[in-house]
């Protein structure tokens, strides 16, 4: 009873309290558990459509078929099959939310998180989250319908079991569960390789962009880049040109924030932000939005390519500016989420777990 007294008031300096690597210090939100309930709910309401139930989203019964991968597949033949993944899915984000390591083979739990995110963003979502997110910056509400709503639902449910995933691994792997470091951090993840790489990265997300605004910006203007003279006198008359731009333009401004990532002014508030000037940017503050727009045009550009090999568009040749720049949004997505990453590896300091990161 004495050694316990005595060790209990010796100094914080003096007791052994840093953490074990990989442990899990304070409370974190549950994102295993959250992805098993998201992917389960979401399966059960496909199985009460392929049941017969009103309110399917997708297929036939997308509010914009057109759009869809399954355009002239309807409710009958698609929702069981949407069912079937959600609910599988819903089991392996069960066996990845679950303590200690599982009897099934950590790359087939892995596989099964990229194969369910991969045929979400290729089949079920589109350009329509985008676009209906940046129609919400300039409070232009009609163009959300239910479908919009459901591809929502979809992809965070997919992205909280790939966060799940990220996180199982790390923990079988004996990586820190917090910062996923392991006892040394080198190469690709240090913050000097992530800075060399990160910056070409940036760049790269920050052209694409402009490329597909240069079309835009055109037609507001004038000059019809891309596309017929009576493609351009038909969107003039709806004043569709002014609205590509207004988007375009969001996109462009979007893509010079990327910078921040490269930059100071991505890490210390500059001096002309009232109230915030030199203070320490949180690296969420850029992760979290920067990690979104990533899978929204990964997706979008990923639907333009599927409608061109679907031969969706008429007259490629001659109004290849209206869906060709879009088909390589993905470049832009992919490099978004590499320069993401790099800026996280350079920010993300020492681990309040595992200690390590410390200089």
């Amino acid at each position: 009873m004495s050694r316990t007294i005595q060790k209990a008031h010796r100094p914080r300096a003096e007791r052994d309290e840093s953490p074990r690597p990989g442990a899990t210090v304070g409370r974190r939100f549950p994102f295993g558990w959250a992805a098993f309930l998201a992917l389960l709910c979401y399966g059960l309401a496909n199985l009460y459509w392929a049941l017969g139930g009103s309110g399917f989203p997708f297929g036939a019964n997308d509010a914009n078929p057109e759009y869809s991968a399954f355009e002239h597949v309807g409710r009958a033949q698609l929702a069981p099959w949407v069912a079937g993944g959600f609910l599988v899915s819903a089991a392996v984000a069960l066996l990845l939310a679950l303590p200690g390591r599982r009897r099934v083979p950590t790359g087939v739990l892995l596989g099964a998180t990229a194969l369910a995110a991969a045929a979400v963003l290729g089949t079920l979502a589109d350009f329509r989250i985008l676009g209906n997110l940046a129609y919400v910056f300039m409070l232009q509400f009609s163009a959300i319908n239910w479908t919009v709503v459901n591809q929502v639902f979809a992809v965070v449910a997919v992205g909280l079991m790939v966060v799940s995933a990220v996180g199982y691994q790390r923990r079988v792997t004996g990586a820190c569960t917090r910062c996923g470091r392991t006892e040394s951090e080198a190469g690709w993840t240090s913050p000097a390789e992530a800075a060399r790489w990160g910056r070409k990265a940036v760049y790269t997300a920050v052209v694409v962009p402009l490329v597909y605004a240069s079309t835009r910006w055109a037609w507001a203007i004038g000059y019809p880049l891309g596309i017929s003279q009576k493609m351009w006198d038909d969107g003039k008359k709806d004043h569709l040109w002014m609205y590509g731009a207004a988007l375009a333009t969001m996109g462009a401004l979007g893509s010079l924030l990327t910078l921040g990532l490269v930059q100071r002014w991505g890490e210390v508030f500059p001096r002309w932000i009232p109230f915030l000037r030199g203070r320490r940017v949180p690296p969420a503050l850029a992760v979290v939005p920067a990690s979104l727009v990533s899978v929204m045009v990964t997706s979008a550009g990923i639907m333009y390519i599927r409608l061109h090999f679907q031969g969706a568009f008429d007259d490629v040749r001659h109004n290849w500016g209206a869906t060709v720049p879009e088909t390589i949004w993905p470049v832009w997505g992919i490099a978004l989420a590499a320069a993401t990453l790099a800026y996280y590896f350079r920010r993300r300091g020492a681990c309040k777990n595992c200690g390590r990161g410390a200089h």
